[in-house]
């Protein structure tokens, strides 16, 4: 039970600027278990965002609410995929070889900040036409799924974190966050969304791994976010 606490704490803390829990220390043996909790955190994170909406959608114009909205819910991963983002966009614009070189680089190279700044104008521009606060819930949710099943797949080529949870990450941890990622597309009806981005974000992280050889965390970050996207368009066409 105390290894299910540490694991969700753990996963807490990597996927949310709220500081709920005071775990960061990366024990050996719980990083895997802290995988298994990436979607039930995500739903969460989600609910933290329809809250927002619901509790001020009396007082303020919608299309201003769908605004704050859409800002909270960057704001409460910390925008830590977004920097994996517009990283990994960086290193698409060098050759292969220097890719993850230049992606280890703090500072944000042009291109990165050009289309991460054009990736959030359409994703607001996505969200605002969805116009479904309420789907947040499960974009989020199924998105950390996506990033866990790219983990298990695929090899890593950096240290840190991700080295960590890819060691200790193991397919009974991947079952049981593949379970209620599906009761959770089950309740919202998107059963069909759900497993069009499996098979997305399967090809958006072979792609990706075939460029650097494996994935990194902004790897992961990238996949979130690109994955996001396409959920929502994909919500708004259906």
């Amino acid at each position: 039970m105390k290894n299910l606490f540490l694991a969700f704490g753990l996963a807490w803390n990597m996927l949310s600027i709220i500081p709920l829990f005071k775990i960061h220390t990366f024990f050996r043996g719980i990083n895997g278990l802290s995988g298994m909790f990436y979607p039930f955190v995500g739903a969460l994170l989600g609910g933290i965002v329809v809250l927002f909406y619901t509790t001020f959608e009396p007082y303020v114009p919608i299309f201003h609410l769908l605004v704050l909205t859409f800002s909270v819910w960057i704001i409460l991963t910390g925008a830590l995929h977004l920097d994996g983002l517009s990283d990994t966009i960086d290193g698409f614009f060098v050759p292969k070889q220097k890719a993850l070189e230049v992606m280890k680089d703090s500072h944000v190279g042009g291109m990165g900040m050009i289309f991460s700044v054009l990736f959030l104008i359409v994703k607001l521009s996505s969200f605002l036409a969805l116009h479904n606060p309420f789907s947040v819930i499960a974009i989020m949710s199924f998105s950390r799924f996506y990033v866990l099943g790219s983990i298990f797949l695929f090899p890593y080529v950096s240290r840190g974190v991700g080295a960590l949870l890819k060691e200790e990450l193991e397919l009974k941890h991947l079952f049981v966050s593949f379970v209620f990622s599906v009761s959770v597309a089950f309740y919202f009806n998107a059963l069909f969304v759900f497993f069009l981005g499996v098979f997305f974000s399967i090809a958006l992280a072979f792609l990706l791994a075939k460029r650097l050889g494996g994935l990194n965390g902004d790897g992961y970050g990238f996949i979130i976010e690109i994955s996001e996207l396409f959920l929502l368009n994909i919500l708004l066409f259906l």
